[in-house]
């Protein structure tokens, strides 16, 4: 009887290993026959040469890379066209697919830059990921706002009518309250119009509590994404402010002394002493400061992607490296973190 019992046994799992072997099979067959229609190669949806990672926006179909390409301050402002094209260049070959930008960057410029460097290069539009931000717009009353006549209530409408024209494929949000989130939600739930799908939060390792606890209710509730920008804490945790302001840094740059303050008041002094703990912590795993910041990011599964900014081509290699450093974000590595920030927020 136990001998009988042991022969079922074992073909139940070969059956069920053909029965993977046939699925994957299929699986494998219908990806060849999608990148064959829509003339991708295998490659071309996989990045080899740095291990980029896609994940999905919330719980939508899109796929973003884990790393996106930001243009706040230096687009159209901090760097020059030729620097912005080889940013972008970079970033294209070496796997990301997401691009943000807005309105209001450098009064427009930053929006004008990054479509020219997109008309140039030439890349195909389906592997793009392309995301801006309306709100500020032109200076008269009319041209600032969220819908087609700048009333609040009407933003959901408003984006609802983007995307059935076309404009658009998703839209979500920037800055905005859990609260307000929802209820975006429920009026788009209630005249069946479109919700948002994510939103774009700030997050670093000094600035937690929104990603940590707040948006990963919103995930569960109703498939919100996070979209994160700022992992260096506009360069706080870059190590570069650590004997003071240089010259040319953004801190040092006009319209951004709230910055400097932040910079040079106690909680930034304080803020200075647990990142020189965390370059112990960086040394140890064989990365820099910045890498480690990034990848602290990454290491949240709940984070789709994280935005980099980058004034030089080295430094946003520099950045996207941190891929790398992922894997050694152990649990006894982030436990260290914690205890050194010592800001984990409680999360119910």
């Amino acid at each position: 009887m136990e001998q009988e019992e042991k022969q079922q046994r074992s073909r139940h799992v070969a059956d069920y290993q053909r029965l993977r072997e046939v699925r994957a099979a299929a699986q494998l067959k219908n990806l060849e026959d999608f990148l064959r229609m829509n003339h991708i190669s295998l490659r071309d949806s996989v990045s080899y040469t740095t291990g980029m990672i896609y994940r999905n926006l919330g719980k939508s179909g899109l796929r973003v890379s884990c790393l996106g390409l930001g243009t706040w301050v230096t687009f159209g402002g901090q760097v020059t066209d030729e620097v912005a094209e080889e940013l972008m260049t970079i970033a294209y070959e070496n796997g990301i697919n997401l691009f943000d930008t807005a309105e209001v960057y450098n009064s427009g410029k930053a929006e004008a830059v990054l479509g020219s460097i997109l008309k140039k290069k030439g890349w195909r539009r389906s592997s793009l990921v392309i995301t801006t931000k309306i709100f500020w717009g032109g200076k008269a009353e009319m041209e600032r706002g969220l819908s087609r006549k700048h009333i609040l209530e009407e933003t959901v409408r408003a984006m609802t009518y983007v995307i059935n024209q076309g404009m658009s494929m998703y839209w979500g949000t920037s800055r905005w309250t859990s609260m307000e989130i929802m209820e975006a939600y429920s009026v788009a739930r209630q005249f069946n119009m479109i919700p948002p799908i994510c939103e774009q939060a700030e997050y670093h390792m000094f600035q937690r509590e929104k990603v940590e606890v707040h948006l990963p209710e919103l995930f569960h509730k109703i498939g919100i994404g996070a979209m994160t920008w700022c992992p260096l804490a506009c360069g706080i945790i870059s190590g570069k402010y650590n004997n003071g302001i240089p010259p040319y840094s953004r801190a040092s740059l006009k319209g951004y002394q709230w910055l400097k303050d932040k910079i040079l008041n106690e909680e930034g002094h304080r803020q200075q002493v647990k990142l020189k703990e965390l370059q112990a912590v960086a040394e140890r795993i064989d990365c820099t400061l910045p890498q480690l910041a990034i990848a602290w990011c990454l290491r949240n599964e709940r984070v789709n992607s994280v935005l980099l900014g980058a004034s030089r081509t080295d430094q946003l290699m520099e950045n996207i490296r941190a891929i790398q450093v992922l894997p050694k974000m152990t649990l006894s590595i982030v436990s260290e973190m914690d205890c050194i920030l010592g800001n984990k927020p409680y999360n119910k």
